[in-house]
């Protein structure tokens, strides 16, 4: 039951060439920055990410995307990454784009055993309707588009079909984990982690903080250990190297004390 690995390289060594792998995080909230780093460094290629967004230029799974090592990319948002624009548009990338709360419960769904759900969104779009350019060419014409899909109506609504996720693996980010794998997340880094960890059928969770089997709360619990089969203890300095997606400033006050 101990699932605790030495190191991130162990944590990742059987991550192979064309793998597909959830990765959890909510912009670069909760991203398991550490697990990524030691996957660059193992060298996996042609890897099939599904993941919110795609990190930013140079951290996160953007070190993974300038290196050339992901083929494809299901999100909801793809913003804040010039690398990942530049290969999408010179087809070098494929991208699935899915409303965000559809990708939270595709998510969700694979990790349930529920092969596929009907929801309202993207109903009357070319989410339903199929079109949404998947990959271009070099010369920018569109060469993979997303399929149409079975639009149903229940009590006079109508719902699209959405098919479910499982990857290969995922890695994901907890605030605090016992030996067990059972996981415990911070504010936003629970948006998308316990989500992505149920979808891998290997998951593996960086941890800030280590605990032992009986010390948390099973009402505290956010994920079950039975979901998750490797754990890696992370440093202070691992713990402490975080970065912000946008820093937004504003200029001291000049002005002096209000008087009443």
């Amino acid at each position: 039951m101990d699932k605790v690995v030495s190191t991130a390289a162990a944590a990742v060594a059987d991550i192979g060439d064309g793998a597909s792998l959830a990765v959890g995080g909510f912009g670069l909230c909760g991203i398991p920055s550490v697990l990524i780093g030691a996957l660059y460094a193992q060298g996996a290629t042609d890897l099939k990410v599904v993941s919110n967004n795609c990190g930013v230029d140079r951290w996160g799974l953007g070190i993974l995307l300038h290196a050339g090592r992901i083929s494809r990319a299901t999100g909801s948002y793809v913003g804040e990454n010039k690398e990942f624009a530049r290969q999408y548009l010179s087809g070098e990338l494929e991208l699935e784009l899915t409303p965000q709360g559809t990708l939270a419960e595709r998510l969700r769904a694979g990790g349930c055993g529920i092969p596929a759900f009907f929801t309202p969104a993207g109903v009357g779009t070319q989410v339903a309707e199929g079109g949404l350019p998947w990959r271009y060419d070099a010369a920018g014409n569109v060469v993979v588009a997303s399929p149409r899909k079975e639009v149903r109506t229940f009590d006079g609504v109508e719902y699209v079909l959405e098919e479910s996720i499982t990857t290969d693996y995922a890695v994901v980010r907890a605030a605090k984990g016992d030996r067990h794998g059972n996981l415990v997340f911070d504010k936003s880094a629970r948006n998308f982690n316990p989500l992505a960890a149920m979808a891998g059928r290997i998951t593996i969770a960086e941890v800030e903080e280590l605990v032992e089997p009986g010390e948390l709360d099973p009402d505290a619990v956010h994920l079950p250990g039975v979901f998750v089969q490797r754990v890696l203890v992370l440093t202070a300095a691992q713990v402490a190297e975080k970065q912000i997606e946008k820093r937004t400033t504003t200029a001291a006050s000049t002005r002096g004390a209000v008087r009443s």
